[in-house]
């Protein structure tokens, strides 16, 4: 038996939960030969673990780093940072909210960007389905085991996602959504992107949280502008020095793939 066996095993016995795994691993918790085949047998989807050569490096850095990921799809999507940009924002969206998310993120899947989100209502699944419609890239973090849809409204990304871009979760099997594991969905969300994008969000958003754990691993913030009077969060951060994003040629110059001479031609 080696150290993946002992991770899957571990990840099952404890329904994905890190703080348990990494005490199950201090405390030498045995896992014997029987339950690691059983182990085997019990995941249909594909796993990685942080002890494997192709494990992201953009998820070796972040906080809590998962133990196991779980995926549907092309796991090579995640390979290249540079090249995933998350889109995220309300669940309670506005149609000028979702309006502008279904173009941004087409236009970017058209330029070769990667659309990640935690495929929430609203911006997220409008971002993503956008990106796929397009014949882009996405992918879709969970917070639930993967072998659940949550939202049940967004079934038809999550059978999409599997087949044509990436479905992850670090939770396994059918593990049930709970209010603590979105944070730690969020973290995935932000360490998996060079940068991201907030498409809409009131100023007590749980959106915001994303964005903190992807301005403490530096990443780049966008943010698409609303109007003065509506008490937009996306207002707040530009105020503070996030990008101004009302075209894709704002996310390249954001992304360092344009100059602003480049921009203004």
């Amino acid at each position: 038996m080696n150290g993946k066996d002992v991770l899957l095993c571990l990840s099952l016995r404890h329904n994905g939960d890190w703080e348990k795994i990494m005490e199950g691993i201090r405390s030498r918790e045995t896992v014997s030969e029987e339950e690691a085949k059983t182990a085997g047998k019990s995941v249909s989807c594909s796993y990685v673990t942080i002890l494997d050569g192709n494990y992201p490096e953009s998820f070796r850095h972040c906080y809590r780093p998962p133990l196991v990921l779980f995926y549907y799809g092309n796991f090579s999507l995640l390979s290249d940072e540079g090249s995933c940009i998350a889109y995220i924002g309300s669940r309670d969206a506005t149609p000028y909210g979702l309006k502008m998310a279904r173009t941004l993120a087409g236009d970017l899947a058209n330029k070769g960007y990667v659309i990640v989100s935690g495929l929430a209502r609203g911006i997220d699944a409008e971002a993503t389905r956008a990106a796929l419609d397009a014949h882009g890239h996405a992918i879709g973090i969970l917070g639930c085991g993967i072998e659940v849809c949550y939202p049940s409204s967004s079934h038809d990304l999550y059978e999409r996602l599997k087949k044509d871009g990436l479905l992850l979760s670090e939770y396994p099997l059918k593990v049930s959504p709970t209010p603590e594991n979105f944070p730690q969905r969020n973290r995935l969300v932000a360490s998996s992107s060079k940068g991201i994008i907030v498409g809409e969000a009131s100023k007590k958003s749980g959106t915001l949280i994303t964005v903190a754990y992807a301005l403490g691993l530096t990443k780049e913030i966008g943010c698409v502008p609303y109007p003065a009077d509506c008490g937009s969060a996306c207002n707040a951060l530009i105020k503070e020095g996030a990008s101004m994003i009302e075209n894709a040629s704002d996310v390249d110059l954001m992304m360092g793939r344009l100059v602003k001479e480049e921009a203004k031609s």
